[in-house]
């Protein structure tokens, strides 16, 4: 007889170990729980920040009497805003809003526009010393500023603008010089080289590629730090309080300095509404404003994350 062979089987493969999906559920467990946790923690740190500032915002509306004697922590039983106008006129508030108005807005514009230039000539141009002169800018980071307090005031001193807006506008604008360096050097490291090099072949001047091309291109970095620069400047109490002395100061001083001789020379005969309506008055803008710029300050610190 004929032999028939039979075909053999197919040979099958192992089946593939089976995934559990029970590992992935349980990380996304983890993650959900840390979340709440998170959200948790920071409704909680909201809450410890907030409360003070609206106990503040709410009792400058009321009298001291109505603070002694009443529930501190009760509405005000009217809308009284004549403590905002002694802390406007009697304590003279209003100077020294516009004092800090006047420094701030020029050491501001001084800080960007000699920060921008520097960081932006150590960020996309290679010399002899670059990064020692970056380092050195850095270093003014790590230098606490009470450290500082009695150079500065020689320095100061010697070249005649003690007690002088001049002076204290060059010291704000060296004291935020480090860290707006800092911030725009590494912005100005990821922006594109293709753009600068077409502008170049183009003919435009370093100058012009500067303030033309490189400037709109790093705004959102330019708009935070200028935001940063104004808060820190604007609640700056040291420097004035070492800058801000001699005959006349007075009618110099900053808000720091206008609020803290408030309470200082108030003694037992304290207006506190009067004092919580100061302190809204210096608060209050800086929340304004980064409330408005909130998000270009979130852009900023983002835009150069990814190249």
């Amino acid at each position: 007889m004929a032999r028939i062979d039979t075909p053999a089987p197919a040979r099958r493969d192992p089946a593939p170990p089976r995934r559990h999906n029970r590992p992935e559920a349980e990380k996304r467990r983890e993650v959900s729980v840390l979340s709440g946790f998170a959200h948790v923690g920071l409704a909680i740190w909201a809450i410890i920040i907030i409360a003070p500032l609206l106990w503040m915002f709410l009792a400058s509306f009321k009298s001291n009497t109505e603070m002694y004697l009443g529930n501190p922590f009760s509405l005000p039983s009217k809308i009284n805003l004549d403590s905002y106008v002694r802390a406007w006129n009697q304590a003279h508030v209003g100077r020294y809003f516009l004092n800090s108005v006047f420094v701030v807005t020029l050491s501001t514009a001084g800080t960007m526009l000699m920060g921008s230039m520097a960081a932006y000539v150590l960020a996309r141009y290679k010399f002899v010393g670059n990064r020692v002169i970056y380092y050195l800018f850095v270093s003014g980071l790590a230098f606490p500023v009470f450290l500082a307090l009695v150079p500065l005031f020689l320095i100061v001193n010697n070249m005649g603008l003690l007690n002088t807006f001049t002076g204290l506008i060059l010291v704000y604008i060296a004291y935020s010089l480090p860290f707006t360096v800092f911030f725009l050097a590494a912005f100005f490291k990821s922006l594109p080289n293709s753009v600068a090099e077409a502008a170049v072949m183009d003919g435009a001047s370093h100058t012009r590629l500067f303030f033309q091309v490189m400037m709109p291109m790093a705004r959102p970095a330019l708009v935070s730090i200028t935001i940063f620069n104004i808060i820190g400047q604007w609640n700056q109490y040291l420097l004035p309080v070492a800058l801000m002395q001699g005959e006349g100061a007075e009618n110099k001083w900053v808000l720091t300095q206008g609020i803290a001789n408030i309470s200082v020379q108030a003694g037992y005969e304290a207006d506190w509404a009067a004092m919580f309506a100061a302190v809204t008055l210096s608060i209050l803008p800086m929340i304004i404003m980064y409330g408005f710029f909130q998000r270009q300050i979130q852009a900023g610190l983002t835009a150069g994350a990814v190249k």
